[in-house]
């Protein structure tokens, strides 16, 4: 097995991993649980959240393949701010639990559309299906 294929494979547990704990979150924002408090529950998805930054900026390393310079990756990138963005208001600062639950659903849909990017290595992703001009 290459590094590179090593890296990738942690890249992608490390993206399972952080939807499955968004995922989870969410479901405790949503019933109100007081483990959504809890301090493992804050601190895990921050680990996580550093071995999947350091596998992205690995592979894009690699790959020779960077942000700004390759237009899929350029997608990824701005597509993760926009997750960050909206699963922040989800779990803690929009104002009310409806525009949480808003938030959470927006940031699922955009984690689906980053990985829709990784998969076709086409900045529209899912949305070229739609969009086709958007896709060129």
């Amino acid at each position: 097995m290459t590094m590179y294929t090593l890296v990738k494979y942690v890249h992608v547990t490390t993206v399972v991993l952080s939807l499955t704990g968004f995922f989870l979150r969410g479901i405790l924002m949503m019933r109100e649980s007081p483990l959504l408090g809890a301090r493992w529950l804050k601190v895990l998805p921050h680990i996580n959240d550093t071995a999947l930054l350091a596998a992205a900026l690995s592979l894009a390393a690699m790959s020779g393949q960077y942000p700004f310079v390759v237009g899929w990756v350029t997608a990824k990138v701005l597509g993760v701010i926009a997750y960050i963005i909206l699963g922040a208001l989800a779990l803690r600062d929009a104002s009310t639990r409806k525009m949480r639950i808003a938030c959470w659903l927006a940031s699922m849909a955009v984690f689906g559309w980053i990985v829709s990017v990784a998969l076709s290595r086409q900045p529209a992703g899912f949305l070229a299906a739609f969009f086709p001009a958007v896709g060129t």
